[in-house]
């Protein structure tokens, strides 16, 4: 064989070799993780046990409801589902929650259902609430690691004998990141929208207080907000009170920005559903630092998502369209899911 032919048969072997390596260099180069926090109202978390220290009676075998272990171990599997569901058999890193009656049956969630295998720690305090419901908050140790965490009452200025939930605040590590949670359930309308919006309006002045806090001692905060609360990213409780921008303004400086904007005013779309309208009332809230974050912790390139899967509506005979299936349907049991639908926040690192 001729000294020039092998030569250049050696050469076009070095070639291909050095362009697989550098194919297999790229391919081994490290993706982005996706790290995601989902909020989910589960409409009434309780245990069929007495708290003589609470309002629970509705949900007692004896009660209204005939709240029995078998009805409440339908809600855990039901909740495990979407929980599981929501993350494709990889379910989210941290989970928010509200309506939870206490820590007992948060351990039956994690314990009785297939999210046993996942590992998840829970944080919680107990609300002054007069029904018992609760915020609280699950996440995996291997993807967050918790550093902090305390209970932010709310109090009405108009009123000094009501009580409502606390704001939870959960501090912890996502990759390198810190980053700073804040769950809430703000007061409902009962008792009239106009008459409660002092209430919410209180809630929300006692989470804007704590943010300013956290803002004055750590610089660029990356903070996330999530909770149903009861009001829409346009209501004066959330876009006045809060500061929670539907816009990024164009100067530049630490602000609260909603990422729920893209979903208001579509029709059959939203979280909640009062006779015939959807409404946005669970959202996901972020600080500047973390909205304008291009390495570490950041925002994915789809960032938010409304979690509705067919098993968690049904058709609205009453007022068209579809609307959230619920475990009650008034006072009838049909063991759905929840009369709110939840929201996942992804992002990456």
């Amino acid at each position: 064989m001729p000294r020039n032919f092998k030569l250049t048969l050696i050469a076009l072997l070095f070639c291909t070799l050095a362009g697989i390596n550098i194919a297999v260099a790229q391919d081994d180069k490290p993706k982005a993780e996706e790290f995601r926090i989902m909020f989910y109202n589960v409409e009434n978390l309780f245990d069929p046990f007495d708290d003589t220290l609470k309002n629970d009676a509705e949900f007692l075998p004896g009660g209204m409801r005939g709240w029995t272990w078998r009805k409440f171990e339908k809600k855990l599997q039901n909740t495990a589902k979407v929980i599981i569901s929501t993350g494709g058999w990889r379910p989210p890193e941290i989970v928010g929650f509200c309506e939870v009656e206490n820590r007992f049956s948060l351990i039956q969630l994690l314990k009785r259902t297939p999210l046993e295998r996942f590992g998840y720690q829970i944080v919680h305090q107990e609300s002054p609430d007069f029904r018992g419901i609760d915020v609280a908050l699950i996440y995996r140790p291997d993807k967050f690691t918790k550093l902090f965490h305390k209970a932010i009452p709310v109090f009405f200025d108009s009123d000094t004998i009501s009580t409502t939930r606390d704001i939870l605040y959960v501090k912890g590590l996502a990759g390198t990141d810190t980053l700073h949670i804040f769950v809430n359930h703000w007061p409902s309308k009962y008792g009239g929208a106009t008459a409660t919006i002092p209430r919410r309006r209180d809630a929300a002045l006692a989470l804007k207080a704590s943010i300013d806090s956290l803002y004055a001692v750590v610089k660029n905060p990356l903070v996330v907000i999530t909770g149903d609360f009861n009001d829409t990213p346009v209501d004066e409780s959330v876009e006045i009170h809060l500061e929670a921008r539907l816009k990024v303004p164009e100067s530049n400086g630490f602000y609260l920005y909603n990422l729920m904007t893209p979903f208001m005013d579509k029709w059959d779309t939203g979280t909640h559903k009062f006779r015939e309208e959807w409404s946005i009332i669970d959202q996901f809230i972020i600080s500047s630092p973390l909205l304008l974050k291009k390495e570490g912790l950041r925002l994915a390139e789809s960032p938010v998502e409304i979690v509705r899967f067919p098993f968690m509506v049904e058709e609205d005979r009453t007022h068209n369209g579809t609307k959230p299936f619920r475990t009650f349907n008034g006072m009838r049991y049909q063991g759905g899911f929840s009369d709110h639908l939840p929201i996942l926040l992804r992002l990456k690192y």
